[in-house]
């Protein structure tokens, strides 16, 4: 499989991924320095980072990785390893049935840009949409009044016209910021066509923008991209696309936490699913209990 196409097709599609990158194999591994792969939401691997017992690992690191949106150094280490000393930025996985070795793997998120969505195509407009190309968001021109779903910000920026029923649009949307470029005056007044509730309303901000003395198109522009930024690193703003949760299971073998997929080992005992890390907790399990 070619990696780096597969990861171009996720980024464009939008969907959520971790790349997952061995640095350091320490033998007996079975995987090598400079093997990677690509660990979705789901939990699914594509690529190769190890056998059954680090991909468990590499699963619930990624999961991790995606709700922080923070990349983390993934220590794997047998389980007679002792005590290993965990580092910023580094998480230790300890796994009892691992063959010996030792191994390092790099996890980093791949999220969807936040959608900056523009009504307008006023100068303030054609400077915002700039600066946001600039900082690398996924800018949207509206062409119409319909803002789409998982828009982080919807900048209305006409100077007049279907103001109102933008915004409305981007409440419905969900859309965490939603800046209306007006005048202390005039704002208002485009609010109060809206039946919005408190909590809406407090979403939206007119006149757009950090207060920076701004007077020009581009100093305007950079001062609603500014508040833009300040509220995406604010931490109140939810991934632009969420991974759906993976259904975890404890191995009752070694105690492993491990991801469901569908080449999870698992048995089926009286009607119950009991998930293992690998086929040897099954087998190890499937004995104790037929005796």
């Amino acid at each position: 499989m070619d990696l780096t196409a597969r990861a171009a097709q996720l980024s464009a599609d939008r969907r959520p991924f971790v790349r997952a990158t061995v640095v350091r194999a320490q033998k007996p591994t079975s995987a090598r320095s400079g093997d990677c792969a690509l660990v979705l939401g789901d939990g699914t691997i594509e690529g190769f980072v190890g056998g059954q017992c680090t991909e468990n690992s590499v699963r619930v690191a990624a999961r991790e990785a995606l709700d922080t949106g923070e990349s983390v150094l993934l220590r794997v280490l047998p389980g007679d390893a002792g005590v290993f000393p965990e580092a910023p930025g580094a998480t230790v996985a300890v796994n009892p049935c691992q063959s010996g070795g030792a191994m390092e793997i790099f996890l980093e998120p791949q999220l969807p840009a936040p959608i900056l969505a523009i009504f307008g195509t006023s100068p303030i407009a054609e400077a915002v949409a700039a600066f946001g190309e600039l900082l690398d968001l996924a800018v949207v021109r509206l062409p119409g009044t319909h803002v789409p779903d998982g828009a982080t910000a919807v900048i209305v920026a006409s100077l007049g016209g279907e103001e109102a029923a933008v915004i409305r649009s981007g409440l419905d949307a969900g859309a965490p910021y939603i800046g209306l470029v007006a005048s202390r005056k005039r704002g208002p007044e485009v609010l109060e066509q809206l039946d919005a509730t408190a909590s809406e309303l407090a979403r939206i901000h007119t006149p757009a923008g950090l207060d920076i003395g701004a007077r020009t198109a581009a100093e305007i522009g950079l001062s609603i991209v500014a508040d833009v930024v300040r509220t995406i690193r604010s931490g109140k703003v939810a991934p632009p696309v969420s991974a759906p949760q993976p259904i975890t299971a404890v191995d009752p073998v070694c105690g492993m936490t491990v991801t469901v997929t569908d080449s999870t080992p698992h048995l089926n005992l009286d009607g119950t699913d009991v998930w293992f890390c690998c086929p040897g907790c099954r087998r190890a399990y499937e004995k104790e209990h037929a005796a």
